[in-house]
């Protein structure tokens, strides 16, 4: 009896982490959609005050090199390019007088700027 074990070109072992609150609210707004198809797709795109920013949306394509990883039902997609980036980012959701929504905090970014969202 011999076990099957595949292994990945780079384990995520250090990957994107989707706090509980964070995964509550995609899996509500995904219900609400009448949606099981969707992942939560996490980019990187250029742009911002100092050359990148954030982008988090639903997504039901499958690219390419895409790193998908699982939290408590909820998929959460980041694309190769981007991975680097966002290696070992938090993202949670935030619900108070002052501020509602989804919140990344990232020790990649070494610095930022009034928009909040930037890598130096």
């Amino acid at each position: 009896m011999s076990a099957d074990t595949t292994t990945t070109e780079a384990p995520v072992t250090d990957g994107i982490v989707l706090t509980e609150g964070a995964a509550t609210k995609v899996r509500t707004l995904l219900d609400s959609e009448g949606r099981d198809d969707l992942s939560l797709r996490i980019a990187v795109q250029p742009g911002g005050c100092s050359g990148l920013r954030y982008q988090l949306f639903f997504d039901d394509r499958s690219l390419d090199g895409d790193i998908v990883k699982d939290f408590d039902g909820v998929a959460v997609v980041t694309d190769r390019m981007s991975a680097p980036y966002l290696s070992g980012a938090t993202i949670d959701f935030v619900d108070t007088i002052e501020k509602q929504g989804f919140t990344i905090d990232n020790p990649n970014a070494t610095g930022s700027c009034a928009c909040g969202d930037s890598f130096h």
